[in-house]
């Protein structure tokens, strides 16, 4: 009895877990920010004179950088943060 309890229970905790991790949409404004927090923060794009534009989920980046690196490794930082239409 005692095992079917505890069964029961370590179920109902996954479930939680499961429902919890289920991802919720983005705004547009979240992701902008979160695109530009990641930019900033990265050593190669240095947030530089790079633009963010976010419309129904899509990330459009505009500017001037100095290197092609920076144009790649902006657009994979972007592409990281997850956005879900509204």
């Amino acid at each position: 009895m005692i095992s079917k309890i505890c069964g029961a229970l370590v179920v109902l905790l996954l479930l939680a877990g499961v429902c919890l991790a289920a991802e919720k949409p983005l705004t547009d404004d979240t992701v902008y920010n979160q695109v530009r927090i990641k930019l900033a923060d990265d050593p190669v794009v240095k947030g530089g004179g790079l633009d963010v534009e976010v419309k129904q989920g899509v990330v459009t980046l505009s500017g001037t950088v100095e290197l092609q690196v920076q144009i790649e490794k902006a657009t994979k930082v972007a592409k990281k943060v997850r956005a879900s239409k509204k």
